[in-house]
């Protein structure tokens, strides 16, 4: 049954988190629509898609759910988390009564969530609104299963916060109204300001080992279902290599638990004695291993957008990206999985003065910073008719 409302009431809104990128990336936004508590009531829920992952970031931006699906189960399929998501947010839309509900990303907690407001005829904002890797082919986009879900997360979206220009425009091109878009800058750079500030040692044994070895530090990070199996193996046999020929290096590969990332980790990487294998960073570990490292290599979206704040020069170990502004800013190199070509690209930016993929330090072409307070503001804006204090972001 449908949350009875006073004609008093605040507006509503409901921020939904499934798993820690969209916690890191909402907590900007949770914190900005904390202070516009006079205008509108917004609470936090969690579908559990991951668990003690999302805690950390949780515990370090000091928030609180209101809901937890706690849909999170070993060897769950896509199948687990979208029947029980589905189920989980249609009680909690019911029981709270939102007029409009936020999701952030690609995953299937955004597309279920959004799905089930969908149902409940309540309107969809969503966070990082536009990303395309332009591989949509079947069966098998690029990324698996995120580039669907975020179009089709589209298709449900009433307001469309694009973190750049780039963003924007694709959208334009799928016929959303342009009056339904609005450019924000994204909200990783609002929290990695946020935590770079904040006075922090490492908890993390192997990092602390690695910053105080005297060697330069080399964050990996590979997890993408897509790079499963063969092309994972050849990055290991390149992280190995290259560990070989720099001798005054460190490799930090903070393993996701995934078993099929997890084994040929093990099996190819635990023997050599300046590769450290490592539990997940908690999120101010993590900042603080991108603000020592001299290079990263990631197939992933968040720390493509992280690191450039830094200086550090990435390695993008994808066939495609959906992220294409740090690639044009030259703060990037796309370099997919193949061990000789990232052995040669990675050979070449440790050979070069430090500070950005080719040379010279830039402005993160990702955000500035304030996204956070302009998707409140819109969303207050769009649910109480005030006017808006905030401008998109020009990327400038």
């Amino acid at each position: 049954m449908r949350n009875l409302r006073s004609s008093f009431d605040l507006p509503r809104v409901l921020v939904v988190v499934g798993t820690r990128p969209e916690a890191i990336k909402m907590a900007p936004v949770v914190r900005a629509l904390g202070a516009r508590a006079d205008r509108v009531e917004a609470r936090l829920a969690l579908t559990g898609q991951h668990d003690e992952l999302v805690d950390q970031v949780l515990n370090a931006f000091a928030m609180t759910p209101d809901y937890d699906l706690e849909i999170m189960r070993p060897g769950q399929s896509l199948y687990n988390v979208a029947h029980t998501c589905l189920d989980g947010m249609r009680e909690v839309i019911q029981d709270f009564g939102p007029d409009l509900v936020l999701v952030q990303g690609d995953t299937a907690s955004v597309f279920f969530g959004s799905l089930a407001s969908f149902f409940e005829e309540v309107g969809v904002g969503h966070v990082e609104a536009g990303l395309r890797s332009r591989h949509k082919g079947l069966p098998y986009p690029d990324p698996f299963p995120e580039e669907i879900f975020r179009r089709l997360t589209g298709v449900l979206t009433l307001h469309h916060f694009a973190p750049t220009s780039e963003a924007r425009d694709n959208l334009l091109g799928e016929g959303v109204p342009s009056d339904r878009i609005y450019v924000t800058g994204n909200t990783v750079v609002d929290a990695l300001q946020w935590a770079a500030d904040v006075p922090h040692e490492p908890r993390n044994e192997d990092l602390r080992r690695a910053l105080g070895s005297g060697n330069g530090l080399v964050l990996l990070t590979a997890h993408r279902r897509e790079s499963f199996g063969g092309p994972l193996r050849e990055v290991f046999s390149a992280v190995k290599e290259l560990a070989d020929q720099f001798q005054d290096l460190e490799v930090l590969y903070p393993v996701h638990p995934n078993p099929e990332v997890l084994e040929p980790a093990h099996e190819l990487l635990a023997d050599h004695p300046r590769i450290r294998l490592t539990d997940p960073l908690g999120y101010l570990d993590l900042v603080s291993a991108l603000k020592h490292s001299r290079l990263v290599l990631t197939d992933s979206g968040g720390i493509q957008e992280e690191a450039p704040t830094f200086g550090v020069p990435v390695l993008v170990l994808r066939e495609a990206t959906e992220r294409p502004e740090g690639i044009a800013a030259g703060v990037a190199r796309l370099v997919g999985t193949r061990w000789d070509r990232i052995l040669e690209e990675a050979r070449d930016l440790l050979t070069r003065p430090a500070n950005g993929a080719d040379g010279g330090a830039r402005q993160n072409p990702y955000g500035d910073g304030l996204a956070g307070e302009r998707i409140a503001d819109m969303v207050v804006s769009s649910l109480t008719g005030i006017d808006r204090e905030t401008e998109d972001w020009d990327g400038a």
